[in-house]
């Protein structure tokens, strides 16, 4: 579906209206993570049959259910938008440039396994661009469950209430999320959580530094995008083999549906050092080959 139909630019009001409503969204997915956590429940595994041998991708029944939940709800309040989910079919707006990225449950392997780092994932994109976006998270930097979310001119919030750290002088070596959780690689000690929308929330909120994903689906990062830009972080993506700050994800519901890139998040002095990192290690495979 190409987006011919140019709405105006969204105003702070209605931002902060679908902001709302992306709030109760990630809301409706946190309470019944929490509902279901360490009970059994069926889980499956996607993709074909090497996939599946491989155990790679599961889904719980709540990923299905909560996403039903999550589309039941927008469908009341935003019929007209177009909606991208990790676990159902892509649904076409109706002449609207909105589309909302779902992702119920983000980080089902540690979710199924009783590991506490999963997230439930809201972004909402206009023409392709995040603008709003809200994702609860098992933890935070209060150290309890809740939603980061951001919409219109408020900023970065968690539960509403503005998010503000003071990063501590006394430590010198910092975190940064990594694909591998290989330290070493710059000067950051590395971590890798499970979870990709965790690790955008936690960029937004500054408890990682900088956060790179080796090639993530839109759902898994939409919302965390809305946060990171929300919190004056910088977003890269690398395409055709070279890094460039992050526009949009297309313009075309089936392009952002498709869309698959290597992503960089982080404070604009760590992001760009990461991307100078990463430009670097490619010369150096390129000339070892």
């Amino acid at each position: 579906m190409t987006m011919t139909v140019a709405e105006p630019m969204p105003t702070p009001d209605l931002l902060a209206r679908m902001e709302a409503v992306a709030v109760e969204l990630a809301t409706i997915g946190g309470r019944e993570i929490l509902a279901t956590l360490g009970s059994l429940m069926a889980v499956q595994y996607k993709g074909d049959d090497n996939a599946i041998a491989l155990m790679r991708d599961p889904v719980s029944e709540v990923d299905s259910r909560v996403e039903a939940m999550i589309r039941s709800h927008l469908a009341d309040h935003f019929p007209d938008h177009g909606i991208i989910g990790e676990e159902m079919a892509v649904q076409a707006g109706l002449g609207s440039d909105f589309v909302w990225a779902v992702d119920p449950i983000d980080g089902t392997s540690n979710f199924i396994n009783g590991f506490p780092l999963f997230a439930s994932s809201v972004g909402v994109l206009y023409r392709g661009v995040p603008v709003v976006g809200a994702l609860w998270c098992s933890t935070s930097h209060l150290l309890t469950p809740g939603v980061y979310h951001c919409g219109g001119t408020a900023g970065l919030r968690f539960e509403g209430e503005p998010v503000s750290r003071l990063p501590n002088p006394a430590v010198r070596k910092r975190l940064a999320g990594d694909p591998h959780g290989q330290s070493g690689v710059g000067p950051w000690d590395g971590r890798k959580t499970g979870s990709a929308a965790i690790e955008c929330a936690f960029v937004a909120a500054g408890l990682l530094q900088v956060a790179r994903f080796a090639t993530p689906n839109i759902w898994d990062v939409a919302g965390g995008i809305a946060l990171a830009h929300a919190s004056g972080a910088s977003v890269f993506q690398k395409e055709d083999g070279n890094w460039s700050p992050f526009a949009s994800f297309g313009d075309q519901l089936a392009q952002m549906a498709q869309w698959r890139r290597p992503l960089i998040l982080g404070t604009p002095e760590d992001a760009a050092r990461m991307t100078d990192i990463q430009r670097a290690d490619a010369q150096d495979r390129s000339r070892r080959i």
